[in-house]
């Protein structure tokens, strides 16, 4: 299958968000990778199909689900998380919708959430109705749910051994995952 023609990396648009970590949601305090946001990477008529095929194509993460967020704030432990906007457009929450040190962020089809583990984040609100997104894992990693509740502290050591990129989830050899 084809993969998607993308933004050159010269053109791409990058938010990056350090969030310090809020009650029992470690957010970037652990490893100190940012949140980054890659705005507009894929042209509006890319399909989830080609999205998917693009990021097999470049082997750094795995599709494994199409899906909206989770409206509750949530956060992994056991890996990092690619989110790839296939549809529509949200106000999303990174840090918890409590954390006065959150990031709010509009994010539309085609932009890209490269979420660190550990990161909470939740969907406010669906802006155009059909929100989607392509969740990918590096090398295929299991995900798991952690809510920031007592009881979770030892799935957070976790964390702190995950290995960072080595090559961009959606640019391969270059891109900003590298840089930071």
């Amino acid at each position: 299958m084809p993969t998607s023609p993308i933004t050159p990396l010269k053109s791409l648009r990058t938010s990056t968000f350090h969030i310090p970590a809020f009650n029992l949601i470690p957010n970037t305090s652990i490893q100190h990778k940012p949140l980054l946001i890659y705005h507009s990477v894929f042209p509006p008529s890319t399909t989830p199909s080609l999205i998917e095929s693009h990021l097999s194509t470049i082997g750094v993460v795995r599709p494994q689900w199409r899906y909206t967020m989770y409206s509750t704030t949530h956060f992994h432990s056991s890996t990092h998380e690619v989110l790839c906007i296939s549809s529509g457009k949200a106000r999303l929450c990174f840090g918890s919708d409590k954390n006065p040190q959150r990031a709010e962020v509009v994010l539309k089809k085609g932009d890209v959430a490269v979420v660190p583990a550990g990161v909470g984040h939740q969907l406010l609100e669906d802006l155009e109705g059909g929100f989607e997104m392509v969740g990918s894992y590096p090398g295929g990693r299991s995900w798991d749910m952690c809510y920031g509740v007592e009881g979770e502290e030892g799935r957070m050591e976790g964390i702190k051994g995950l290995g960072w990129f080595e090559r961009d989830p959606i640019y391969g050899d270059e891109g900003p995952v590298l840089g930071v």
